[in-house]
């Protein structure tokens, strides 16, 4: 029996597996590994360096904590597109290859439904809102839209969008005020973690993202830099990296060398405790909004509109509103 070694406290054995199979110490550009899950494993470097960290992102992306979240089974809506005009959506899930819109969709999910949101369709529908102007810079879910769509619906003193409302008696799948609150919560983690790597290895820039795990595997890697969940970066250097704690368990069985190289590497790998930097949480509130209150993304933003900024009201009683930017 061989097992992997670990870096430190939360970055275990499957982030040297991460790094054995991506291998960022052969590399030029700066790269980005991220495996996300609930406590998101993060390594940056290249050649020169690697750094490490871990950072608290919880189960939102798991689609726990999320209203009308599940885990990614057959019914769960995993694609979202919303046109920004009228505010309709259309979707996929798991176990369909038709969006919601096409012809048949109804007869192909007659066996299981739609019964949920799963990780991967929560990142998109809250990127799509945000897109659409559903959901301001903030995270605030705008209601005054509910003179324009149904699809916007109070929820006591909030808002929420309604993203499927089936014709029987199923519920509604709906994003609620706090599913947006907790993928901000989730993604500002996260960022913030990257930042704390990206100050201390010196750089203003990441020139290649490799998105691991199962989760990091059906990410669309555009909605997750619209969300501000990784940093700017040209989106054909951001891709997934399958199981690469799993492929990099193959590669320690079956090459001997590799455990020496692995073991070495593992030593001069510099941890970033994330709870012990003062910046953390500035980078923390920064990235609350989408995708970030500071960060520009001029990447992300040649190839994607930027949402038009609007004042919207914080309230949902016409007597109670106050303005908030």
């Amino acid at each position: 029996i061989y097992i992997l070694p670990c870096i430190a406290g939360h970055v275990g054995a499957d982030t040297a597996g991460m790094i054995l199979s991506e291998e960022p110490q052969e590399q030029d550009q700066m790269t980005l590994l991220v495996d996300v899950g609930t406590n998101a494993e993060i390594v940056l470097g290249n050649r020169q360096r690697l750094l490490a960290c871990s950072s608290p992102t919880g189960p939102a992306f798991e689609g726990a904590q999320i209203s009308c979240g599940q885990r990614a089974a057959a019914g769960a809506i995993e694609r979202v597109r919303i046109n920004p005009e009228t505010l309709q959506p259309r979707f996929k899930v798991i176990g369909c290859d038709l969006w919601s819109d096409e012809a048949g969709f109804d007869l192909a999910i007659e066996s299981h439904g739609v019964t949920g949101i799963c990780g991967s369709g929560i990142i998109e529908v809250v990127a799509e809102m945000y897109l659409s102007g559903i959901v301001t810079v903030d995270g605030i879910v705008d209601g005054e839209l509910a003179a324009r769509s149904s699809r916007v619906i109070q929820n006591d003193r909030t808002w929420s969008y309604v993203l499927h409302s089936p014709a029987n008696d199923e519920a509604q799948i709906v994003v609620t005020q706090n599913d947006i609150r907790q993928i901000q919560l989730a993604k500002a983690a996260l960022y913030a973690g990257v930042k704390l790597l990206m100050d201390r290895i010196g750089t203003q820039k990441v020139e290649r993202i490799r998105l691991a795990g199962a989760f990091g595997s059906h990410i669309n890697v555009q909605h997750a830099m619209v969300l501000g969940l990784i940093p700017d970066c040209a989106l054909g250097e951001v891709s997934s990296a399958g199981n690469a704690a799993g492929t990099g368990a193959r590669i320690a069985l079956l090459n001997n060398q590799s455990r020496d190289v692995i073991e070495t590497l593992v030593k001069n790998i510099e941890k970033i405790e994330t709870a012990m930097e003062p910046r953390f949480q500035d980078y923390f509130v920064d990235a609350m909004a989408f995708p970030n209150k500071t960060d520009s993304f001029p990447n992300l933003f040649s190839v994607v509109s930027r949402p038009v900024p609007k004042v919207i009201s914080d309230g949902a009683g016409a007597g109670r509103k106050r303005r908030r930017r």
